[in-house]
């Protein structure tokens, strides 16, 4: 299986990099990623739990880092195995560019080979299953990375600016102001 892409990330190239060598924003960003322990600079230890298809299983396996190149890249490979589940052994060449002074490209090119059940799985629920796990991934990276404002602080700005109308998605769905009963009353 080959798979190449690129994420935008909202951060500068250092601080990009900096996260991609720090196990704890790995370990939060990797899907099911139980354990991370890093022996050193290049070597790593990881146990993740997956699900592909109606296979389940609890991958082991160790990662080494090659090529290092600070701040621009890295070349990773890893192997793990998932016991009768199979076996996943594979590498990524990582590269980071500038994109102005608070932003990232992050490029990736990944290469990887799976045996056992896995395997009899199919090209295409591997392929999709890598490409959703790969969008978990970026998706949890840029937010540790880079984390956005929360939606509670934006709802709060929008409320504050109109008060009088009730607040929230209720307020939205029974419309905004009560009405006023004496304004109602004809005159005599």
């Amino acid at each position: 299986m080959q798979m190449n892409d690129s994420q935008r990330i909202e951060a500068p190239r250092q601080k990009v990099w900096e996260a991609l060598n720090d196990p704890d924003v790995l370990k939060a960003s990797i899907p099911g990623c139980e354990e991370l322990v890093k022996h050193s600079d290049t070597e790593m230890e990881a146990k993740v739990k997956l699900k592909v298809g109606p296979v389940k299983a609890t991958f082991g396996g160790k990662v080494t880092l090659n090529d290092l190149d600070p701040p621009n890249g890295y070349t990773i490979e890893g192997e793990g195995s998932g016991g009768v589940a199979g076996f996943a052994r594979g590498g990524a060449k990582i590269r980071l560019e500038e994109d102005g002074p608070d932003a990232t490209i992050l490029n990736y090119e990944v290469d990887a080979k799976v045996g056992g059940k896995l395997a009899q799985l199919g090209a295409r629920l591997i392929d999709s299953t890598s490409k959703r796990l790969a969008g978990e991934f970026f998706a949890a990276f840029a937010e540790q990375v880079a984390p956005t404002e929360p939606a509670e602080h934006a709802t709060e700005e929008i409320n504050a600016e109109a008060p009088e109308q009730k607040k929230g998605w209720l307020g939205g769905l029974f419309g905004g102001k009560k009405a006023d009963p004496a304004a109602e009353e004809p005159a005599a």
